[in-house]
């Protein structure tokens, strides 16, 4: 990557600058420019306001290589691409949504420019370009000055690397540009780096459980609890978490706040329940986030984030219209800190789930970049759950390397293959299928990769049986949090036996993974000194022979 050029644009008093090079009046560029490895540090003369940064990389991309790109957080859509691919966007009607909908928040829309050419796509902190079993990987060490942004144009024949710099006034050094080149085999890149990050090895490894969202989705009930519970301990293999999802709670963002219809004895008698069934309790919360017509919103506006118009910033469409909480102010902090203390210390959860975390850097502001507040809240997060396990969702995914125990890396499953959806972070199975398995690199080296459950149950399901058993599967090969959300009491010896597998067996040996055409996806790996292989069409569900 030593052959490269930059493009600065900046305001200083209000007047507009353009650059390619690395010293001018204003500023001056420290660099490393090594094969494998790029890091810029501009040093201004004078504040530098509306700083745009690109750093172009000629490359020679062959007609059988593939391309993958991290999408921006959890739910976004990502897999490996063909050279000539339509790029992953919105489509007309999704366009026309997001216009009368708050749903930009969930995804990069405001802030990322789609390129809409055959060939040209775009992701975040890290991405790689595949010929065979060779990788050519290319990363971003941190993402503290901003969200490093990749793309890769084949028919410019470059790679581009632009820093989110929205919001930011440089008044002293500043990383514009830090990224990592490695190639060889899968496995020796992202070991180097993550190595080059002193990312630690995740302390948990492969961990069963049960949700009850899945099933219940808000209407769950103690008594629903208590039976899932109970035929949940008569299996036959060691089961580790027992979470208890949204449903709970009066409103989101009112966590201690708990409906007394729906769980009378509280939420200690349930964590206590589940320690008796010698499993670890979990416990869902948004913590960065609060429905409209929360006690906390109504109660403590000036808590919330506002826009560059000073307007309540929505976050997202779910629970009718939410906000986000400004962690930058100490009173948020305070309020975080403490039902994070009951939850955990008087309650006696020993998991969270945490969920909507990308709320947190919807707006960048105090000069900070999108990509500085969701990693200071990701620190935050941490120490204020303390030794407790987290499990991060709907979180953009380098922030929350080495903060979290297990993170959620694809989208919400469905209860059909495919559906219509709004925008990249809508709930699918078939996107959740893609990106477990093409972000499978960051199992055991970022976090503990959730995949999303897996669901054999008949009832509450449009899914065909052979469809739930691919994506149980897929979760087996490739995930490390294997959690179901059905009342395994429902089940008849041939649902048991594929719970049994998946529960009982270590992890598969993957050989490889890869999209063979447009639509089928091949997946061979060694399951107990056996050879296997897994083909289906990721648009229907059906299995190949």
């Amino acid at each position: 990557m030593k052959r490269f050029k930059i493009n600065i644009e900046y305001m200083v008093d209000k007047v507009l600058y353009k650059t390619n090079v690395f010293e001018t009046e204003h500023f001056n560029i420290n660099y490393t420019a090594l094969e494998s490895h790029i890091k810029l540090d501009i040093v201004p003369v004078v504040p530098l306001e509306k700083v745009t940064f690109k750093m172009t990389v000629p490359y020679d991309f062959r007609s059988n290589d593939r391309i993958f790109l991290n999408g921006f957080q959890s739910w976004t859509e990502c897999r490996e691409h063909f050279i000539d691919d339509e790029p992953i966007t919105l489509n007309l009607k999704q366009q026309a949504l997001r216009r009368i909908k708050p749903t930009s928040p969930y995804g990069d829309y405001d802030f990322v420019k789609y390129d809409k050419r055959k060939g040209c796509f775009h992701g975040f902190s890290y991405g790689y370009v595949r010929n065979l079993d060779e990788f050519d990987f290319f990363g971003s060490l941190s993402e503290r000055f901003g969200y490093t942004i990749i793309r890769a144009n084949v028919p410019d024949r470059e790679l581009i690397f632009e820093r989110d710099l929205e919001g930011v006034v440089i008044d002293k050094e500043y990383t514009l540009i830090d990224v990592v080149n490695y190639r060889g085999k899968e496995n020796d890149v992202y070991d180097k780096y993550f190595s080059a990050m002193n990312i630690p090895a995740p302390r948990v490894g492969r961990t069963n459980g049960y949700t009850t969202w899945y099933n219940y989705y808000q209407n769950i009930t103690e008594d629903i609890v208590t039976t899932d519970l109970e035929a949940l301990s008569k299996v036959e293999s060691k089961i580790d978490i027992f979470q208890i999802d949204d449903g709970y709670q009066t409103a989101v963002g009112d966590w201690l706040s708990i409906d007394s219809n729906k769980f009378p004895n509280g939420m200690k008698y349930v964590a206590d329940r589940i320690h008796e069934k010698g499993m670890k309790a979990g416990l869902w919360l948004a913590p960065l986030s609060c429905q409209v017509n929360s006690k906390i919103a109504k109660e403590h506006p000036d808590w919330l984030i506002r826009d560059e118009y000073g307007k309540k910033k929505l976050c997202g469409i779910n629970w009718g219209n939410f906000y986000g909480l400004d962690t930058e102010k100490e009173e948020v902090r305070e309020h975080i800190r403490n039902f994070f203390n009951v939850v955990l210390d008087v309650w006696g959860y020993d998991m969270v789930k945490l969920d909507f975390l990308y709320s947190t850097c919807t707006v960048p502001r105090n000069g900070k970049s999108r990509g500085q507040l969701m990693c200071e809240t990701m620190d935050f997060i941490r120490e204020c759950v303390g030794d407790k396990l987290i499990l991060g969702c709907g979180v953009p995914l380098a922030p929350a390397f080495g903060k979290v125990d297990y993170c959620r890396i694809g989208a919400d499953i469905g209860l059909e293959w495919d559906r219509s959806k709004m925008i990249l972070e809508d709930v699918c199975t078939r996107t959740t299928l893609w990106n477990t398995i093409f972000r499978r690199g960051l199992n055991g080296r970022a976090f503990a990769n959730d995949p999303d459950v897996f669901l054999l149950r008949d009832n509450n399901m449009t899914m065909g049986f052979t469809q739930r058993k691919i994506s149980a599967t897929v979760n087996h090969i490739f995930g490390s949090l294997l959690f179901t959300s059905d009342n395994v009491g429902d089940y008849n010896r041939e649902k048991m036996d594929v719970l049994l597998n998946i529960f009982n067996n270590n992890q598969p040996e993957l050989v490889s993974a890869e999209f063979i055409t447009k639509e089928l996806i091949e997946i061979k790996y060694i399951e107990n000194g056996e050879e296997k292989r897994l083909c289906f069409d990721s648009n229907t569900g059906e299995l190949m022979l």
